[in-house]
């Protein structure tokens, strides 16, 4: 149960990610079209935010679906016996500094919102609700990792790491 509700919450993040991207779109679209229209728009910020927002909030769904850039040089060379206990080290040292930034991150998300910090363009948005979105998505890495620090120290094997056939030729739902 537990399992299939932290699949979800990662595949949630990676269409919520993707809607983003699309906000991106249309903001500069509209953008675009305003111009031709003679009317200034800025939505230079409001693209920003969506990106910002699209980039934390794919995070975990990329890190489950092991498309995340690992780079194995050391790793693939170890023997057999230190295999294990290195990727033991890198998920809990990526499952520290993830929670750390997430809780960082929350508190710049509260203390925005506590001094009303808005942006300094035309938009005039609240810091915060950017902030909050990478907050959660960073706070769904961090979850990401815990899920996958307690299946290697049960002793699966690690799901972060795509097959190369899987990762370049099929989409992983």
């Amino acid at each position: 149960m537990l399992r299939a509700f932290l699949d979800k919450l990662y595949l949630s993040c990676g269409y919520i990610a993707a809607a983003f991207m699309l906000g991106i779109a249309l903001t500069i679209i509209a953008q675009m079209v305003a111009r031709l229209r003679g009317v200034t728009l800025d939505a230079t910020e409001a693209a920003g935010m969506c990106l910002a927002a699209s980039t934390f909030f794919g995070l975990a769904h990329t890190f489950r679906a092991g498309s995340h850039v690992r780079i194995n040089l050391i790793v693939d060379r170890l023997p057999q016996g230190l295999r294990r206990p290195v990727e033991l080290f890198n998920c809990l040292l990526g499952t520290v500094v993830v929670g750390y930034l997430a809780w960082h991150v929350g508190e710049l998300a509260l203390q925005s919102h506590a001094f009303n910090d808005v942006s300094p363009g035309l938009l005039a948005m609240p810091f915060w609700i950017p902030q909050a979105g990478v907050t959660v998505g960073i706070a769904v890495l961090a979850i990401a990792f815990v899920d996958e620090l307690v299946w290697l120290l049960q002793g699966g094997l690690p799901r972060y790491e795509a097959p190369d056939e899987i990762a370049l030729d099929k989409p992983v739902a």
